[in-house]
């Protein structure tokens, strides 16, 4: 990473569990200019049909992995692969490096300016992009118990395919210890709020890399 830096951008890694709130920390972080390179959003432009990955997708998995309008159903790809060591692997090897590409495209169109980047990426612990060098890595926490009730309520997602995401993903225990600021997203939005204020007055006082 370090070739990519010629100006004065600040990266940030920010992460969490699924059902934590990352993505609304992320729209708060965008709204006081942040630019947010978002590992999901870029995962579902890529997995559109036409692209090179969703064609490598229906390849390996085949056709019962679309609705019937011809997009990617992934509800049906999670239980696929939350439930199949193997297939989890492929799917990994199909979007993983397809998605890493492209982020560091997008961070190298950032790299000679004075912006706040903030890599929003759900396995950031779990995967190659620990190791960039993060100004500062924020993690979005909550009780997996307390996350598992929104996801159920908020997305309509069944508890069980919930629980499997959550045991795929890095523990609460080791996302907390790579945190240099935590978020607690157990309150209220104006409490979240007033957290991500705090640490955008953090990430001003860090130098660039």
């Amino acid at each position: 990473m370090t070739e990519l830096y010629g100006g004065s951008v600040l990266l940030i890694g920010l992460t969490g569990g699924i059902g934590s709130g990352k993505s609304s920390v992320s729209a708060l972080l965008a709204e006081k200019g942040a630019v947010i390179i978002d590992a999901d959003a870029i995962t579902h432009e890529l997995q559109q049909p036409g692209q090179p990955v969703f064609d490598a997708m229906v390849d390996r998995f085949g056709k019962e992995i679309l609705a019937d309008d011809g997009s990617l159903d992934r509800a049906h790809v999670g239980r696929i692969v939350f439930n199949d060591e193997a297939a989890k692997k492929d799917l990994e090897a199909i979007v993983h490096p397809a998605v890493g590409a492209e982020m560091l495209e997008r961070m190298k169109a950032e790299s000679k300016t004075d912006h706040v980047v903030v890599y929003d990426v759900p396995l950031l612990v779990e995967s190659a992009r620990r190791a960039m060098e993060f100004r500062g890595v924020i993690v979005v926490d909550i009780d997996p118990e307390v996350a598992v009730q929104r996801v159920v309520e908020q997305r309509g997602m069944n508890e069980a395919d919930v629980r499997a995401r959550i045991a795929n993903q890095a523990s609460r225990k080791e996302r907390l210890e790579v945190a240099d600021k935590v978020i607690d997203n157990s309150g209220t939005r104006a409490e979240l709020r007033r957290q991500v204020d705090e640490v955008w007055d953090w990430i001003q006082t860090l130098s660039p890399a």
